[in-house]
């Protein structure tokens, strides 16, 4: 299931993200997607603070197949499921750190939009093109 993402980061987890039930919450893995997403989509040239085009999450899911708690690390793979042309469906698995099971996995749409008309917009190309690299089939 590893070999099926296109890149990794290293997420840990932290005190506070631990319920009453001695888990990580589930809104916490929400945190981690946008967190490995939009880390990725920084490091490839989204411009959050005064580009034109802004990607909006309209559809977010995840499936928990087993608990982790504090202080695990988890590695975040993501890879990108379908690539359109104002949005994208990324893919997120979460691992123990070293672990080949993953213990959640999920996705996030991201449509792409005219920062001000907030009307979808064509993906910028330079992200397209790094998108690309993240497709499976």
């Amino acid at each position: 299931m590893r070999e099926s993402y296109r890149h990794w980061q290293r997420i840990p987890t932290r005190w506070a993200d631990n319920d009453v039930y001695g888990h990580v919450n589930n809104v916490v893995h929400y945190a981690f997607m946008d967190t490995v997403i939009n880390t990725w989509l920084i490091a490839s040239g989204l411009d959050i603070h005064e580009g034109a085009e802004i990607g909006l999450c309209v559809e977010s899911h995840c499936n928990y197949r087993a608990s982790v708690s504090f202080p695990d690390a988890l590695d975040a793979g993501l890879r990108i499921g379908h690539l359109g042309r104002s949005s994208v469906r990324y893919e997120v698995g979460f691992f123990r750190e070293g672990d080949d099971d993953v213990v959640a996995e999920g996705h996030f749409v991201h449509v792409f939009v005219d920062r001000t008309t907030r009307k979808p917009a064509e993906i910028p190309a330079h992200l397209r093109t790094a998108m690309e690299g993240l497709v499976v089939t």
